[in-house]
């Protein structure tokens, strides 16, 4: 795109003349834009549309953020986004910004995001001509003898002009006059000054003084100028005038040299003698301000020494003009130069400007990312402006140089948020000069979180006992479970569900808190009904991908003593009766009272006493087996029906317990002992019954005993209803 200033034709009138050059086709990086504007240009003023020279999508510029970047701390110039131009944002004064030199650009840098894109501009600020010439004083005084031979030339005080170029101070005009011409020299820094040449010798008597005017002008159009009265003193003759023995002095000196070090020592000679011969050293009067506060000159010696403190980055190399004159009653002047060269010495610090930082960083992001852009610059010449970059070794960071005083901040290696979250790194800026100086700056990453970390859990599976009958809503197990990720990323929820095809375990029997993943029981457990359950804890995470854990959960539900005993023989509410003879023997089997118990282990361990007979000494009851047998004979005396209670009780804490009534008749071979059982049958059935109840009886103390042997060889230790160990 060609600036509109070419378009229009108002080259000469500051309109920007920039042209888009590439520096390099292997980096947008390398891509430097050049412009041309004339200073003082107005607030807004255009200089040019960079997105068009740089190629870039307008529609997209407001997404990736373009901005301006300058280590200056006044922004001359912003982008608008909405149509790319880059316009003047602060004014534009181009002496103050480069003073003297003759070219005046301002760098700056256009910085684009997503991704990440570095462009460097440079506008070069064109002078206008909008300062005048101007003398250091109102009015210039000399005297000059009469002696005085045509062709001695006399340097009269310089104008200074912050322009520069064609609008600096081009010559100097002399008033008409019939004694003076003026000559126009040039300085080795291409200033121009003035010297009058007497091409008439003078005569006090006759003219004793004169009044010149000297004019400056700059060649600006139209021009400007500066005037300058000239009171000339007519002196009567001093013959013989100081002579320099050299023109030209050179010197050279550090800058960091201390005040009163001595540069350079000129000499002049005087062939007078007395007053007339005694020379009198002093400072031209062309010399530049600055010369008086950084020099020192012995007035009888002629030592040039240091006054003020040097600065090599400020000035390089000192012109400086020493006069001499003798101390005649009409004193003659001599004048030479001295140059004093400035010596640079590492006396300036690098200076670190992080430009741009990119923070946070996923965890995930490539190698090569670039986290920050970071400008250092040194005032230092040569070796002692040359600037490296470097951070700790050892970090998963780079840093690499792009463009010339700018270094890329990037990743080198894998980060890990779970393990470092953040880094603070120290970037060390070191020049070149001796000794070294280096600058220190701290630039903090921080590492953002990608869902990588699947919920973790301190054991894969849990075993958990519930005491049977236990209050519905109180937690049984708390799952411990977390997820090293961020917040976000890891909040969990917590589901249950069954194991293989069984079903309806979850939502009849247990639920699950979803968000802090506590176990309860929706109703109570039940040992005799069920004693064990086997579900899944379904763990996932709040990222995405979504992230899941499953954990084993095994709930094993423990007796209490919650069934008291119950009789399977006598059966309770029937009409059996034992027979007894008269005469039995003491140890006679007469019956057995069979029990069970619904609990298991300790809670069924049944035991047997007689609770209550007729007669106390007549029947023995087994504690174990419920076998009731004659403890002595049986005698006439003894009741012929005998009605027993039983009293069978559990191992429980607390022991439950029941009653079984058992008859028992006692008989004798007679007539009446038989019509009690009329059918002749009744003993024979009742041993039918007996036998099938001590089988039942058998089975199930077996089955008690083996599941108990079972239990007591299993886990000693269990859980309490939370899941924590005992």
């Amino acid at each position: 795109m060609v600036p509109e200033a070419w378009r229009s034709g108002l080259v000469s009138t500051g309109r920007v003349v920039g042209v888009l050059l590439l520096l390099g086709a292997l980096n947008k990086a390398s891509t430097v834009i050049h412009y041309e504007i004339l200073e003082e240009r107005e607030k807004g003023f255009s200089v040019g549309n960079v997105v068009a020279n740089l190629g870039l999508d307008l529609g997209s510029l407001s997404a990736r953020r373009l901005r301006v970047v300058s280590g200056a701390s006044r922004r001359f110039f912003e982008v608008n986004r909405e149509t790319g131009e880059m316009f003047v944002n602060d004014r534009l004064d181009r002496e103050e910004l480069c003073g003297t030199l003759p070219s005046c650009t301002v760098t700056l840098e256009l910085v684009v995001e997503n991704p990440l894109e570095l462009f460097s501009v440079e506008v070069v600020i064109q002078d206008i001509n909008d300062n005048n010439p101007a003398f250091p004083t109102r009015e210039m005084k000399l005297e000059i003898s009469e002696a005085v031979a045509p062709g001695t030339r006399f340097p009269l005080e310089s104008a200074h002009d912050p322009d520069v170029g064609s609008n600096s101070l081009q010559t100097y005009e002399l008033s008409r006059n019939e004694y003076f011409a003026l000559r126009v020299q040039t300085r080795e820094d291409s200033t121009k000054y003035a010297e009058l040449v007497l091409e008439r010798s003078l005569d006090r008597e006759r003219e004793p003084s004169l009044q010149l005017v000297l004019t400056a002008l700059d060649g600006g159009t139209p021009a400007l100028s500066a005037s300058l009265p000239i009171r000339i003193t007519v002196l009567d003759a001093n013959d013989n005038a100081p002579a320099f023995n050299q023109s030209l002095y050179r010197a050279r000196v550090l800058e960091d040299a201390p005040p009163g070090t001595r540069v350079v020592q000129v000499r002049a000679t005087d062939l007078d003698e007395g007053p007339n011969g005694e020379i009198i050293y002093s400072f031209g009067s062309h010399n530049r301000a600055s010369v008086r506060e950084l020099f020192a000159l012995d007035l009888v010696t002629g030592v040039l020494t240091i006054k003020g403190r040097l600065d090599f980055e400020d000035t390089k190399l000192h012109e400086i003009y020493i006069q001499a004159k003798d101390k005649g009653a009409n004193p003659e002047g001599a004048h030479c130069k001295v140059l004093v060269e400035v010596v640079d010495v590492n006396d300036n610090t690098p200076e670190i400007t992080v430009t741009s930082v990119y923070s946070p960083v996923p965890e995930d992001a490539p190698l090569g990312t670039v986290i920050a852009l970071l400008s250092v610059t040194d005032l230092d010449a040569g070796e002692n402006g040359l600037v490296t970059c470097e951070i700790l070794p050892g970090l998963p960071f780079s840093l690499t140089s792009s463009l010339k005083n700018y270094f890329t901040l990037k990743t080198s290696g894998v980060l890990d948020r779970e393990t470092v979250p953040e880094y603070n790194l120290s970037i060390t800026a070191r020049d070149a000069g001796l000794p070294s100086l280096s600058a220190l700056t701290t630039v903090r990453v921080q590492v953002s979180d990608i869902n990588d970390n699947p919920p973790q859990s301190s054991q894969s599976s849990y075993n958990i006992y519930v005491e049977e009958n236990n209050l519905p809503g109180v937690p049984i197990l708390n799952l411990s479970v977390w997820d090293p990720d961020a917040p976000q990323n890891a909040r969990l929820s917590f589901f249950l569900l069954e194991q293989g095809a069984e079903t309806g375990l979850v939502g009849r029997y247990f639920t699950i808190n979803r968000d802090s993943g506590i176990v309860s029981s929706l109703v109570p457990l039940d040992y005799e009904d069920r004693r064990e359950f086997e579900l899944t804890a379904h763990i996932s995470d709040g990222g995405t991908p979504v992230l899941s854990t499953n954990i084993s959960v095994n709930i094993f539900v423990t007796d209490r003593n919650d069934n008291a005993p119950q009789i399977l023989y006598p059966r309770p509410g029937g009409s059996s009766v034992e027979m007894l003879p008269r005469g039995t023997a003491a140890g006679h089997v007469v019956s057995r009272v069979v029990g069970w118990d619904a609990d298991a282990g300790h809670n069924a361990w049944l035991s047997y006493s007689l609770l209550g007979a007729p007669n106390q000494s007549l029947f023995a009851v087994g504690l174990h087996t419920g076998q009731v047998s004659t403890a002595r004979p049986v005698q006439d005396t003894d009741s012929p029906r005998q009605t027993l209670t039983i009293l069978i009780k559990d191992n429980g804490e607390p022991s439950l317990s029941t009653t079984a009534t058992l008859t028992v008749s006692v008989t004798e071979d007679s007539p009446e002992a038989r019509a009690e059982f009329p059918s002749g049958s009744a003993p024979r059935e009742q041993n039918k019954n007996l036998t099938f109840y001590l089988l039942l009886s058998l089975i199930l103390v077996s089955v008690g005993f083996a599941v108990t042997v079972l239990e007591h060889q299993g886990p000693l230790c269990t859980r309490t209803p939370c899941g924590e160990a005992c």
